[in-house]
């Protein structure tokens, strides 16, 4: 198994995202900073060794409360000389349904700037392919049925756009968006979404929607690439897996090191959380050796299955009233 020194930084391979105003580059391995319990000094120190080992690429959210740490975090890398600018790194976060209204766009971008102690973003994306009525901001805790409403693509699209013109994101793009939906939002978008942000590991392999996103030219970003084991909505079915076990022991690697080689060479970039230095370390050793074509044979076998349903975002009166709406059949 490769291995790395303490002091070691990995150099992560970039990925060119498109936008209007020029190329932008994306690490394509990230550092997540979703969690169902956020404790913030706990996240700035993993913030600051993820950086020390390589990670420049940050994923968090409005709805994650980790906003804040993670701004103070970049603010104490810059105080210590860990990186040389905040250009070096590059920061995704996301707008709520709640604020997914063409009037809150601008206001909701502005507000994360704010909260991360930043001018810009290097991408911003639409969380859900849903609205929901304005108010508070709560990732734990379900929407009201009744608050569910359809999104106004167009003119939500429109005013992320203009952040993008305004120069408070280098980028713009959605996640959880189905072939369907993005069909939709290609037909009328000026600024194509540069990435889709999706559910995606050997386990949900989603092979339709990344062949329908390389051939528009849209970079799938997986989340959850080891079945977000651990956290409420999250399963061991990725991790247990007696086929991905197999591999691993194999290849004397790890099962993480090979999902995450995995959604690298479907040509993805990937979103891992950890706030443990040795996975950490181990997460970033996946660079200099390839699978098998039998591992892809073994991996082509695992059944298939989304965990995150979002069984909250169906409802009657709402503008999904089944998973398969809301999926489009993608299940």
């Amino acid at each position: 198994m490769a291995t790395s020194t303490l002091n070691s930084v990995t150099k992560i391979p970039k990925m060119e995202l498109s936008s209007s105003s020029g190329p932008v580059s994306m690490p394509v391995m990230g550092f997540g900073t979703a969690a169902d319990n956020n404790d913030g000094a706990t996240l700035i120190s993993a913030v600051l060794e993820s950086i020390k080992l390589g990670y420049r690429h940050f994923d968090t959210a409005s709805a994650y409360g980790t906003e804040q740490a993670l701004g103070e975090a970049i603010a104490e890398a810059l105080r210590l000389g860990l990186i040389p600018s905040r250009d070096d790194l590059f920061i995704t976060s996301k707008l709520w349904p709640t604020e997914a209204h063409a009037h809150l766009v601008l206001p909701s971008i502005q507000k994360s700037l704010r909260t991360l102690q930043l001018e810009y973003l290097d991408l911003y994306l639409i969380h859900w392919p849903i609205s929901v009525t304005p108010g508070q901001i709560c990732m734990g805790r379900p929407f009201d049925k009744q608050d569910l409403m359809p999104m106004d693509f167009k003119s939500v699209w429109a005013a992320m756009e203009e952040c993008q013109r305004l120069g408070l994101t280098k980028s713009i793009g959605v996640s959880n968006f189905s072939c369907k939906k993005l069909e939709n939002l290609l037909s009328f978008a000026t600024i194509p979404p540069s990435v889709n942000q999706v559910e995606m590991n050997p386990v949900w392999q989603q092979k339709k929607l990344t062949e329908f996103c390389k051939a528009n030219g849209i970079i799938v970003t997986a989340f959850s690439p080891l079945g977000a084991k651990g956290v409420s909505w999250g399963t061991n079915d990725v991790m247990d897996n007696e086929m991905l076990k197999e591999i691993a022991k194999t290849r004397g690697k790890t099962v993480a090191q090979v999902c995450l080689r995995w959604v690298y060479e479907q040509g993805a970039a990937l979103i891992v959380k950890s706030y443990n230095k040795e996975r950490l370390k181990e997460n970033l050793q996946i660079f200099d050796w390839e699978l098998s074509e039998d591992d892809y044979d073994k991996i082509g076998q695992i059944k298939q299955h989304r965990m995150m349903t979002k069984e909250e975002l169906v409802s009657a009166h709402g503008p999904y009233k089944s998973i398969e709406e809301l999926w489009d059949g993608e299940l």
